[in-house]
């Protein structure tokens, strides 16, 4: 191989070191100039991250390939050819020829060509035949070895079909072994990130069943189902009319045949459990269809297809996400009119319990107008995943096959809420009396929210429930009842708040509970947990703000109607009233008297609200509600109406910011728990629009800017004829939904564009809000960014 070191010496002076960055290597080497050894060949050379490259490879031509474009400093046949200097070697051939990769690196060893400090590691799909390799080997392990797995690949395999972004966006697992060096395990960790890779540790076993599981399978069955239509004897019509299906779960089938021979047999216990446990699945599916029991076969297929999508959602809000980089925007045009007739989405809040409830009942629950939103899609998916049939949802119907208050199975994985405050407080009090173990977790946001709230009292009845951190946040963990020995006990529970979501969490756990389960709460709050009961046949006893319930009833399913939330008809309740000329009307809006605090807000701020064709849908009175532009006028909002209106306060604070006179805001603490700290995140995007307003403990006060005029009663020409009240600026919404739309209606008094960042989290309550603002009259642009909305 000499002639390959002098061109390798001629090829560094026409290709210079790159000065960029300061190398985390002297000299590394590959060993195997395949797709991934070559890749990573590519991205060090790319990223300066090695002063000098080298390779090992029985393929003569690769390495004068990579010489001759100046990839490689040196290449050989052998190890000792090139290893002299090197600190890391990066072991890339198929798993069953590491062994004697193995025994040619303790050789250089023991001939002093290798320091015994230098970093091993390797890019192979399995690890314990790897650690088994080492250990017959050496000795004691190298304190340098450590073992890496870099989740990438490519149709193509070899040197030519390199690609130095091949790990950009991908995961490496490593494997810290006890004998390892920290430093070695970091500096290897800064190499992958360094090129796009995001790196996380797994111990050895683990991480064999994990890609027994997630890619082995996958790759057997793709090469055992192409060789079972391949044998058949009709078999060219069968590749002739294969669906795409077929074509893109069997494209890993072209994978290199004597990499998967040697995969399967280095990690043949875990590949054969997962084939068990596959037979056992298929086993399953294929009685469901001789049977015909379409509920069963249904439920299997639906939540398969949910938890791939949900899977997507779960994956993108880990740790190694950080939601704070999301940058999808609102970019919005000042308007000044907004017309017509409207229907807005389901309420969110009876959404999420018409899936509860539906759950836990006995016989089928048929929803109509079921808000798909991500908050309530992950209630769907959290009893999908303790075995509930769901069928849907399409267009907002559901159909829920019941289990019946003990039907709900473990779930084999944390359930996941993803944003959804609503969904973990009131699941928390459903896991607490179950009798198997539950954790709840959500995404970065919801994981500061606290829980201890809901927490404290279902401890009192009896619960073991954990929660994280100093300030109990979540992860929640939940111990069963059967692990804990005894039923829930009923309590008397007198609410510090008023809450919904504490109540209603207690008001489940009571269902289970041995004795009555009392709630006084100190204001109204809303109280669909209470009616959505009573349709399901359940007794609730209402004594003022006395709320009981018995335990061990029965829930029984039916037809449940979701009216569209109120909460979301604010944002445009306030757009008509703000904006000039302007008549709007909301159908069929779920006017709950509990939820009616907006509308009660609004009326005495004087704004021009009327409600026609009321009636009842499912339990809960619903009204068309027509706003039209309205003189506002400053006031102190009473404190009894603030549990009733506690999630339209962002978009209050723009009505009262375009009234006359100051508005004041006292006794509304739970805003500051909410998504985010909105008295605080509201109060500065206002002040960045130039609203003069003061933040207090509990509360805030808005001076508001009247539109011109005398101080007297304004006549219909002065009403619409609105001058702005809010410049142009940044928000920044802190990824809170409430906090975003709010702001999104400032821009029908704005004088500027308004730009409001982080709007992600819009999709929770409101999917489609830009778009049906947009045709009402205002001017909504999305900015995706790396992120849709």
């Amino acid at each position: 191989m000499q002639k390959l070191n002098q061109a390798a010496i001629s090829q560094t002076q026409s290709y210079p070191t790159l000065t960029k960055v300061q190398p985390l290597f002297q000299q590394v080497c590959i060993i195997g100039l395949g797709l991934i050894g070559a890749s990573l060949a590519q991205a060090i050379k790319d990223n300066n991250l090695s002063k000098r490259l080298v390779a090992v490879d029985r393929y003569a031509p690769s390495l004068e390939a990579g010489i001759e474009q100046g990839l490689l400093d040196a290449g050989g046949l052998t190890l000792s050819e090139v290893i002299t200097g090197s600190d890391l070697i990066v072991i890339a051939v198929p798993v069953q020829a590491v062994e004697a990769v193995f025994a040619d690196i303790k050789a250089v060893m023991d001939s002093g060509q290798l320091a015994k400090d230098c970093i091993i590691t390797d890019v192979c799909s399995t690890k314990g035949n790897i650690i088994a390799a080492a250990k017959a080997m050496f000795s004691t392990l190298p304190v340098g070895l450590v073992p890496a797995h870099p989740i990438a690949g490519a149709e193509n395999s070899g040197y030519h079909a390199r690609r130095a972004e091949l790990f950009v966006n991908h995961s490496v697992i490593i494997c810290e072994l006890p004998t390892t060096s920290p430093a070695a395990i970091n500096k290897l960790r800064q190499l992958w990130e360094a090129v796009g890779a995001t790196v996380m540790a797994m111990e050895v076993d683990h991480h064999d069943s994990i890609l027994a599981h997630t890619s082995h399978l996958p790759h057997l069955l793709a090469f055992n189902l192409v060789e079972q239509l391949a044998s058949h004897d009709d078999n060219l019509d069968m590749f002739r009319y294969a669906a795409g299906g077929f074509r893109d779960f069997t494209r890993i089938a072209a994978s290199d045949p004597k990499m998967w021979h040697d995969i399967f047999f280095a990690n043949q216990s875990a590949i054969v459990s997962a084939l068990d446990e596959y037979g056992i699945y298929l086993q399953t599916m294929r009685q469901l269809i001789i049977d015909k029991d379409s509920t069963a076969l249904m439920g299997l297929l639906g939540r398969a297809q949910a938890a791939r999508r949900h899977f997507g959602h779960m994956l993108a809000s880990t740790p190694y996400t950080d939601i704070s980089a999301m940058s999808a925007s609102y970019i919005i045009s000042p308007s000044t009119t907004v017309a017509g007739t409207i229907a807005i989405p389901g309420d969110k809040s009876i959404s999420h319990r018409s899936i509860m409830l539906g759950s836990l009942a006995t016989g089928v629950t048929h929803v109509t107008g079921f808000l798909e939103g991500e908050d309530a899609l992950a209630t769907l998916q959290a009893f999908r995943d303790m075995g509930v049939t769901i069928e849907g949802p399409n267009k907002g119907r559901l159909t829920i096959h019941g289990v019946g208050m003990n039907g709900l199975k473990p779930s084999k994985t944390p359930l996941y809420m993803g944003n959804s405050g609503t969904s973990m407080r009131l699941l928390s009090g459903i896991l607490a009396a179950q009798a198997f173990d539950s954790v709840l977790t959500g995404d970065t946001s919801l994981n500061k929210r606290p829980m201890e709230r809901v927490a404290a009292p279902l401890r009192q009845m009896g619960a073991v429930i954990q929660s994280t951190g100093t300030s109990g946040t979540s992860p929640l963990s939940i111990t069963g009842r059967d692990n804990v020995g005894k039923p829930l006990q009923g309590i008397h529970y007198d609410m510090p708040v008023a809450s919904a979501q504490i109540k209603s969490c207690l008001l489940l756990a009571g269902l289970w509970a041995e004795g009555t389960t009392t709630i006084t709460q100190p204001e109204v709050s809303r109280d669909h947990t209470e009616r959505m009961l009573s349709a399901f046949g359940y007794e609730v006893k209402v004594d003022g703000n006395r709320i009981s319930v018995e335990g061990s009833g029965k829930l029984t399913g039916g037809d449940i109607a979701v009216p569209a939330d109120i909460s979301s008809a604010a944002f445009f309740m306030v757009a008509a009233a703000i904006s000039q000329d302007s008549e709007l009307t909301l159908t069929q809006v779920g006017i709950n008297p509990t939820r009616t605090g907006i509308i009660d807000i609004l009326k005495l701020m004087n704004a021009d609200i009327t409600s026609s064709n009321e009636t009842h849908v499912g339990g809960e009175p619903v009204a068309d509600i027509t706003i039209r532009s309205s003189n506002l006028v400053g006031i102190e909002i009473p404190e009894s109406l603030v549990p009733l209106a506690i999630d339209e306060f962002p978009v209050l604070f723009i009505a009262a910011s375009c009234a006359k006179g100051r508005t004041v805001l006292t006794g509304a603490k739970e805003l500051r728990v909410k998504e985010s700290d909105r008295i605080a995140v509201m109060a500065e995007g206002l002040q960045t629009l130039g609203v003069d307003c003061t933040v207090t403990d509990d509360g805030l006060i808005i001076e508001g800017k009247s539109i011109e005029g005398d101080g007297g009663d304004l006549n219909t020409s002065q009403i619409n004829n609105r001058q702005p009240v809010f410049g142009g600026g940044h928000i920044v919404s802190h990824h809170d939904h409430r906090i975003a739309m709010s702001f999104a209606i400032s821009s029908l008094r704005a004088s500027k564009k308004i730009t409001i960042e982080g709007i992600e989290t819009v999709n929770t309550s409101f999917p489609g809000f830009a778009e049906l603002a947009n045709h009402i009259g205002m001017a909504i642009e999305i900015d995706a960014g790396t992120n849709e909305a």
